[in-house]
């Protein structure tokens, strides 16, 4: 395995030969990574590179802050790292300080030097395999949620998430079902900070306005029938990350007039409590409703639309970017072989690419994916076709003419697309027509008349 250790070197360099140890018991794959100032140790932790060890001197620090000064720093950057405290001399009182700073350990430097680490790393040995774990999942979540996608537009879209997340600020994500809101939240809170932040994210539609109302703020014991203990809300769950509130149009006035103070200043109240709360999740809504023509109708507040939107970002529908059909569909077929390695060696046909980049793709991303996967899972060859897409027939203009011209064209189409969806298969698509064998038999002998 290997490891990545970060080290904060006073201006004497004493930590030098500790990072010679932690080389030598960590193994030959173990990267060490030396800075010799505290804000260059804050800058790259903030950015996110990922460290399994960060080791700071507490007695020296950087030689101008305190170590403990610099470990209270580390560890708000970081909730997950494994931080050790080294210190010249030891004593209960400087371990318990260094512990009260964030450390996990602390370790006196003298002789013996690789003993002393060798005794420290099977101390820590559960810890740095659990903080190798998770950088691999985070490595996992991020490489899920990244933006695919090479069109004008989408690295427009890439260049202002990156521009916008570190702004400590509501923003509003719009855009047509299924277009991908959800993953440029996503984007826009690994971009914010450090790995280990929360990012919680709630379905506004999923939920009554009374249950809504219980999921964001918690609800004390005996608020109401059931409530037998007190349970935390998400804005409890996401603090310090980001609440990524979805389908923030489907709520009432009464509820919008609730969570408005909560938005503003990140205050709130559990149900049935009389306490006020404080929460520094970033909120981050979405919705693919028309929000300027609901605040026009009365069905939403302009006072949250205007604390939600220090800046809209509008996700544009996959159908104005079909530069990006290739890339996600390579992109979702090869996930889907790593989640079922039976189906790996499918590849897509050129005529296929040509199928999906004619489609408009009503359904915009979320279609597509769906699309490819159900195309993998189908028996055929190696080569993904167009008939193995079983997309819908793409609609024809009516043609010109009089009412029975026009029904007998809708006719035929409704024929078309059916015969399409079923892979040519007739019965099948007369039971998606709701008619018998016979009566389709009959009304494509009529169409051929």
């Amino acid at each position: 395995m290997s490891w990545s250790v970060m080290l904060l070197d006073p201006p004497d360099g004493a930590l030098s030969s500790v990072g010679d140890a932690l080389a030598e018991v960590l193994g030959r794959n173990t990267v060490l990574h030396f800075v010799h100032s505290g804000p260059a140790l804050l800058e790259t932790l903030r950015v996110g590179y990922h460290y399994d060890l960060v080791v700071v001197h507490s007695g020296r620090g950087d030689g101008r802050r305190s170590g403990l000064e610099l470990l209270h720093a580390v560890r708000a950057l970081g909730p997950n790292l494994t931080l050790l405290a080294v210190a010249d001399e030891g004593s209960v009182h400087a371990t318990a300080e260094a512990v009260a700073a964030g450390a996990n350990d602390f370790m006196v430097l003298g002789p013996d030097l690789r003993a002393r680490v060798a005794t420290l790393v099977g101390k820590l040995e559960r810890l740095l395999r659990l903080h190798a774990q998770h950088r691999r999942l985070n490595a996992e979540l991020a490489e899920q949620h990244r933006i695919i996608g090479a069109s004008t537009v989408t690295r427009d879209l890439v260049a202002r998430v990156q521009r916008l997340a570190p702004l400590p600020r509501p923003l509003l994500i719009v855009g047509e079902r299924g277009t991908g809101k959800e993953l440029v939240a996503w984007n826009l809170h690994a971009a914010a900070g450090p790995p280990g932040r929360p990012m919680v994210c709630v379905n506004c539609a999923a939920f009554s306005d009374a249950l809504l109302e219980s999921e964001l703020f918690g609800h004390e014991k005996g608020a109401y029938t059931g409530a037998d203990r007190r349970v935390q809300g998400r804005f409890e769950q996401a603090d310090g990350g980001t609440l990524f509130l979805d389908e923030i149009g489907s709520t009432a006035l009464a509820f919008q007039q609730k969570i408005l103070r909560a938005v503003e200043y990140g205050v709130y109240r559990r149900v049935g409590g009389d306490r006020e709360l404080r929460s520094s999740a970033r909120i981050v809504a979405a919705t693919n409703a028309d929000l300027p023509a609901r605040m026009a109708e009365g069905s939403f507040l302009p006072d949250l639309y205007d604390r939600l939107s220090f800046e809209v970002i509008e996700v544009p529908p996959l159908r104005e970017r079909p530069e990006d059909v290739p890339a996600l569909a390579w992109h979702f077929l090869e996930r889907f072989a790593v989640e079922f390695p039976a189906l790996r060696g499918r590849s897509l046909s050129e005529e296929a690419l040509d199928a999906l980049l004619r489609y408009p793709f009503p359904g915009n991303v979320r279609e597509l994916k769906h699309i490819v996967e159900r195309a993998a899972y189908r028996p055929g060859g190696a080569w993904i076709t167009p008939a193995d897409l079983g997309l819908p027939a793409t609609p024809a203009p009516l043609p010109g003419g009089g009412f029975e011209a026009q029904v007998e064209a809708f006719r035929a189409r409704l024929l078309d697309d059916a015969l399409a969806r079923a892979g040519g298969n007739q019965a099948e698509a007369a039971r998606a027509l709701g008619l018998t064998y016979d009566q389709l038999r009959y009304q494509l002998r009529r169409r051929s008349r």
